[in-house]
């Protein structure tokens, strides 16, 4: 897999899925919403540390500044 995600989007991902995990660990949300949140925070956290976004390849975008060694 090629690195498609740069820091900056790391940091945000990051972030997210951090305030996604809380919000859906705390009672705030319920039901389905709650379970929602925990994926959506699992999934952000789980793509900024592979560095890799499936979506991105379908769009064709690379947000990463590091050119791979060949």
């Amino acid at each position: 897999m090629k690195k498609n995600i740069g820091t900056a989007d790391r940091f945000v991902r990051v972030m997210l899925g951090v305030i996604a995990i809380i919000l859906g660990l705390s009672g705030i949300l319920e039901g389905n919403l709650k379970w929602i949140a925990l994926i959506v925070g699992a999934v952000m956290i789980t793509v900024a540390s592979v560095q890799f976004c499936p979506f991105y390849v379908l769009f064709g975008i690379n947000i990463c500044k590091v050119k791979e060694k060949k």
